[in-house]
């Protein structure tokens, strides 16, 4: 592989000219998408690279985007947001830019400080992945820069989001538990929590809504307190015979509570996840879970930060992506009640 590829000899490996490389390479417009893509995929597989110091010199750009993670989802056992940031900072080498991870401690993010990345202005833009709280997101408003959430968002902040399907994923969840014959479910997480948290439990509660179940306060279990330190999940005395967890490690540590109780999984009750992350896999059995598309995020959240690095004034709402059921052995189906799927479509 040559030691310094140019744009000349990008440019000469597809036969175009290298101004098209160039508005490729830095998404300018006159060039297609799927020509961009091209050219990109080129540019990067014979190892081709922005100088990006002289670039910031001549652009006054930093090429450098922020992505932002309180400190409390970065824990030893947290993998979610990491494995996102990895996705953010692959997807953000293809425009030449690089990702500079930034922990919100819990002290900045009570005292609303500004992350150091952009009072020094060393990015262009700035992704907060995994939820604030809102007196903070007043001061991600006053941010003088391109901005999105990634993995929640609020309904009073003028800034964009890409979230995946949370309602739509529990909901098909909670059917799929109905469908096996379960009638007595529960949901676990705290609906205070985070907007995900609450969209997966109203789309287990439409579930219930559709096929005339009630629910009743015995079947929402706690999992974490205020500032979202787990806790020890309180069992009802009349037990469920399905938990809708709200993410897969609530599921592993209900699934660890259960077995120590000496309850049997899924014979005695069965547990569903969401996320399909390493704690999926974990439990014995393997958890029946919604599995994240975290590439297709990171990839979402890099093309709108750029989107809006190169327009500030541009504006995406917020951006859905799909999930789908990953069905493994947590789930046992009960013949007695078992429904038909023309039953549940009704």
């Amino acid at each position: 592989m040559k030691s310094n590829v140019t744009m000349k000899d990008v440019a000469d490996k597809l036969g175009v000219s290298s101004v098209t490389v160039s508005k490729a390479l830095n998404d300018k417009e006159g060039v297609s998408d799927s020509l961009k893509l091209k050219i990109k995929k080129v540019a990067d597989e014979m190892g081709y690279r922005f100088n990006s110091a002289a670039k910031s010199i001549k652009d006054g750009l930093s090429y450098n985007i922020g992505v932002m993670i309180p400190q409390r989802f970065t824990g030893m056992n947290d993998s979610f947001y990491l494995q996102v940031y990895q996705q953010i900072a692959i997807h953000l080498d293809h425009y030449g830019y690089f990702g500079i991870l930034n922990i919100l401690s819990g002290e900045d993010e009570e005292h609303l400080n500004f992350p150091r990345v952009y009072s020094e202005n060393k990015v262009d833009g700035i992704i907060i992945l995994g939820q604030i709280s809102k007196s903070y997101i007043e001061t991600v408003q006053n941010m003088d820069l391109p901005k999105l959430f990634l993995d929640f968002y609020d309904e009073h902040a003028e800034i964009d989001s890409i979230v995946t399907d949370n309602f739509y994923g529990a909901y098909e969840l909670t059917n799929y538990l109905i469908q096996c014959g379960h009638r007595d479910i529960a949901y676990v997480g705290n609906i205070y929590s985070t907007s995900s948290i609450q969209d997966r439990f109203l789309g287990y509660y439409k579930s219930l809504l559709e096929h005339g179940f009630a629910l009743e306060d015995r079947l929402l279990l706690n999992d974490r307190d205020e500032r979202g330190k787990y806790i020890d999940i309180e069992l009802p005395e009349k037990m469920p015979t399905a938990f809708v967890c709200n993410c897969d490690q609530v599921a592993y540590n209900l699934c660890e509570r259960l077995n120590d109780l000496g309850y049997r999984i899924p014979e005695d009750c069965s547990v569903v996840g969401f996320d399909n992350d390493v704690y999926a896999t974990l439990t014995s059995p393997p958890l029946t879970t919604v599995d994240v598309d975290i590439e297709q995020m990171a990839r979402s959240a890099v093309k709108s930060i750029m989107d809006k690095v190169s327009n500030p004034n541009r504006r995406n709402g917020r951006v859905l992506v799909q999930g789908k059921i990953i069905y493994r052995d947590s789930v046992r189906i009960i013949e007695d009640n078992q429904v038909t799927l023309s039953d549940t479509s009704q």
